[in-house]
């Protein structure tokens, strides 16, 4: 079992998030890696040694998984238009 830690922006952002639908898929899916951190669909960010991706509807989880500690740290959560430019 991983553990999931969240960057402070990741937890604003979701904070932000008014659809509480959305918002709840989200939270699931990234509970969901402290289990799986390489689930269905994820895809290795070309460019970059160890990130990942996964969709959740229009909206991309982006994470980094170090093996060796058995973390999982999600670095972004954003929509399809908005992901990726800062990492």
């Amino acid at each position: 079992m991983y553990t999931v830690m969240l960057l402070p922006v990741v937890e604003k952002t979701l904070a932000k998030i008014r659809d509480r639908k959305v918002r709840a898929q989200l939270i699931q899916l990234i509970d969901e890696l402290a289990e799986t951190p390489r689930p269905h669909g994820y895809k290795k960010l070309s460019g970059h040694a160890n990130l990942y991706r996964v969709r959740q509807g229009d909206w991309r989880v982006s994470y980094a998984i170090k093996d060796d500690q058995l973390i999982v740290l999600v670095i972004e959560v954003a929509t399809r238009g908005n992901a990726y430019r800062d990492l």
